[in-house]
């Protein structure tokens, strides 16, 4: 049972001063009592229920923003980027009931969120992903659209948010936008004169031949939305005039919103029961049955008395699984009548700790929740579970989905550690469980052994001072290569999202020829 306007409620606060301060008669106790209940039922109960599939009206709306290097330029303050980001929030909260996909690209594109109506995962994605982990620095439309064609979309909005890069083949771009059938509006963002742009060490940043790299807007996409019956827009001077500008745009496009199929959660309305138990008592006041108001209360009670039996329960519940006896616990969780978020997650941590990890997975996914703390917790235990029972690969994808929700260093310290035991059962090598957090520790240590063990090794093969000299020089080398490789292992451990979602988009990126 829950509440769907609990914030009426506050107009029990008059009432119950009216009460303390009025004749304590019958009659004046079951007015306010009448009273208090109509409050109840404008406050909305209703019993929550399963998640069902329904079909809604919707415009199905591509969001394709450009992560690549030169969206850090400040001509749109703070940046590109930031600006691009912050339109996509505005927009998002001017369409609340569309259908909205979310992609990001550079050389390569990336599915941030499948098209969904829960514009929360969209905005969680945003800030999840954070641009100073990509490498890849050019900007590729033909990868995007070739993607998009192969999705098989047909007739849906695509909103562009980029600078153009360097693209110049536009014979290429137009069949294959053409073959994604999507109606284009692009959003080009920066300025046709340019604009240097700061590295992170505050310098300016060059190309290869040490000239400074001008980033402007690509005339390209003007002939681009030209040539397939689209939409340019530029910058406004706010985030919110510009996402007003999209929303014009999307507004008049011919694209009719269609029925889509989405999972609800369904409510059954409660209030009837509070607004018959107002007018029974209202009857009984003024009707010869006032003297079946005790028997009323009474029945009442029983109700009343269920729901200090739930607590009881819950609390023995609690001690038990204090004192470690995951049974009793169990047991008293499945004596309430009715289960909680409380009980439930209870119900499966006692399940865990007993070593029942399948039923405790079971437990876990019947809970259903859209508060994302809880959901992250939710992904946590289901995660933890799997790898106890050495599922190491449905492991690694609740843990992913744990640190898309949020950051947690418990989770992404798991994760690594996941990978790390699923690449030895998969050598046969055994398993261990080390649980430590100094794990990193250890290892670093064992890399320092290995390369004492090499230094020495070569140190007694080595002759003469020409194979000395030589000798140092590779030990100099491998010492650079493994301070790359202990940094981009820092680096990994900062970002939010899984490392797979990093490696998707960089892949390639030594490859660039032309990156600006």
């Amino acid at each position: 049972m829950t509440l769907l306007y609990p914030s009426v409620l506050w107009l029990l606060v008059p009432l119950a001063l009216l009460l303390w301060k009025s004749t304590k008669s019958v009659q004046m106790l079951t007015h306010s009592v009448i009273l208090m209940l109509l409050v109840v039922a404008l406050a909305r109960p209703v019993q929550e229920e399963v998640l069902q599939e329904s079909n809604i009206e919707a415009k199905d709306i591509i969001i394709a923003l450009d992560v690549s290097y030169s969206m850090r330029a400040t001509d749109l303050l703070p940046t590109r980027y930031d600006f691009a980001k912050e339109t996509i929030k505005k927009l998002l909260a001017k369409n609340p009931s569309d259908n909205i996909m979310l992609m990001a690209f550079t050389t390569n594109p990336l599915l941030l969120s499948p098209p969904t109506t829960d514009h929360a995962l969209i905005n969680i994605a945003l800030e999840s992903l954070n641009p100073t982990f990509i490498l890849t620095k050019g900007t590729s439309l033909k990868r995007l659209f070739t993607r998009l064609s192969q999705m098989h979309l047909a007739h849906k909005n695509l909103i562009l948010i980029t600078d153009g890069g360097e693209e110049s083949n536009l014979d290429a771009l137009v069949p294959l936008l053409i073959d994604s059938q999507v109606s284009l509006t692009v959003l080009a963002l920066g300025s046709t004169q340019g604009t240097t742009i700061k590295t992170e060490d505050g310098t300016l940043l060059k190309d290869a031949q040490g000239n400074l790299v001008l980033s402007r807007i690509n005339p390209l996409l003007k002939a681009l939305a030209a040539q397939t019956g689209g939409n340019y827009l530029t910058a406004s001077s706010s985030t919110e005039a510009t996402a007003a500008a999209l929303d014009d745009v999307l507004s008049q496009n011919d694209i009719q919103k269609q029925l889509i199929q989405k999972m609800q959660r369904h409510y059954a309305e409660r209030y009837q029961f509070v607004l018959v138990l107002a007018l029974l008592l209202f009857l009984m006041v003024h009707t010869r049955a006032v003297k079946y108001l005790v028997l009323l209360f009474s029945l009442l009670g029983l109700q009343a008395q269920a729901s200090v039996l739930d607590i009881y329960h819950l609390k023995q519940a609690y001690s038990a699984y204090k004192k470690e006896d995951f049974g009793t616990a169990s047991k008293r969780l499945k004596q309430i009548a009715e289960p909680s978020l409380q009980s439930q997650l209870a119900l499966g941590n006692s399940a865990y700790k007993e070593g029942a990890y399948k039923k405790a997975i079971a437990i876990y996914r019947a809970i259903h929740s859209t508060a994302i703390p809880v959901k992250q917790q939710l992904y946590y235990n289901i995660a933890t579970a799997y790898a106890k029972l050495e599922a190491y690969d449905k492991a690694k994808m609740y843990y992913t989905k744990t640190l898309q929700l949020g950051e947690d260093e418990d989770a992404l310290f798991n994760l690594k550690l996941i990978a790390l035991l699923s690449d030895k059962k998969e050598a046969g090598l055994g398993i261990a469980h080390p649980k430590s957090q100094n794990a990193n520790a250890s290892k670093s240590q064992s890399q320092e052994s290995d390369k004492e063990e090499r230094r020495e090794d070569k140190q007694s093969s080595s002759g003469g001072a020409g194979g000395a000299e030589r000798e140092k020089q590779q030990e100099k080398k491998e010492e650079d290569k493994e301070n790359k490789r202990l940094n981009a292992d820092n680096d990994r451990k900062q970002h939010p999202l899984g490392s797979k979602v990093y490696d998707l988009i960089n892949k390639g990126y030594i490859r660039e020829t032309q990156p600006w």
